[in-house]
């Protein structure tokens, strides 16, 4: 009996990871992949969707946000969860089905990738999760850039990531942020700021998306000015302050509106992971 939690933690893994590729799966195919009856499936299922991993449909299950197993999502409380989420709500609206699309592997962004899968699109990325959510889906052609990847993040990045930016244009590039301060966007990983840059040579237009209380926030390396952003997307915990700075950068802000909302004094400086 001592192994049941153990086998029961690989299994609800190995469910989860299955549910998280394909966006959605029938009860039946989850049985019979598992090899497991269907009412422990059941139970899996709603432990999982108890976890906030799952959502549960007439029929299987589709997939609700949890985040990768890597280590730099597993080490990050996600205490601005909720606005990641109405963030990337917003962001999603803003595709057309047929744009290429160009995702970063932030956490937020990532999140802007689930609610895309299912769509006709292209999407370029250099983040392995965010490459994945997309790997078995038809409706969307995927490209993945190579070169060296972090263990912590899973994302690729480098010369070579760099090299194939360069020969690529894309409709519209999604990019997350350490911080944003008046000088600009900053990264808090120097060879990720520097594929981020190409990035934004390659974009016909350039979405941010960050949370509030990335805003007054500086870390290692400086990727753009405000001004080369197009559209930031932020949540209702953005002071009036930040709102009146983007808009004489010429950006387009758009507001997630998110309940009970937290604010977070602003420092001057602050080693922040991409959000």
């Amino acid at each position: 009996m001592k192994n049941v939690p153990i086998q029961n933690h690989e299994r609800r893994g190995r469910l989860l990871d299955l549910i998280r590729v394909r966006g959605f799966a029938a009860l039946e195919e989850l049985v019979r992949e598992l090899g497991v009856s269907e009412s422990t499936i059941r139970r899996d299922l709603d432990a999982l969707e108890e976890q906030g991993a799952a959502k549960r449909t007439h029929g299987g299950v589709l997939y609700a946000g949890g985040m990768p197993r890597l280590a730099e999502f597993d080490e990050r409380q996600p205490s601005h969860w909720a606005a990641k989420r109405a963030i990337a709500v917003k962001a999603a609206e803003v595709i057309t089905d047929g744009e290429t699309v160009l995702l970063d592997g932030g956490t937020t962004t990532y999140e802007v990738a689930r609610l895309l899968v299912g769509r006709s699109l292209q999407v370029v990325t250099n983040s392995l999760p965010v490459a994945n959510l997309f790997a078995s889906e038809s409706r969307t052609d995927l490209v993945l850039l190579g070169g060296y990847v972090s263990p912590r993040t899973g994302v690729c990045l480098g010369p070579y990531a760099n090299e194939l930016l360069a020969r690529l244009h894309v409709t519209t590039t999604i990019l997350s942020a350490a911080g944003i301060a008046d000088e600009g966007l900053f990264n808090a990983h120097l060879l990720l700021a520097e594929t981020e840059q190409a990035m934004l040579r390659a974009a016909g237009r350039v979405v941010v998306v960050a949370d509030s209380s990335k805003f007054g926030q500086k870390s290692l390396t400086l990727v753009s000015p405000l001004d080369a952003i197009d559209v930031v997307v932020s949540d209702n915990g953005l002071p009036d302050d930040w709102r009146q700075k983007i808009a004489a950068a010429g950006s387009q802000l758009i507001v997630a509106q998110v309940a009970d909302i937290e604010r977070e004094p602003s420092a001057a400086s602050s080693q922040r992971h991409p959000a």
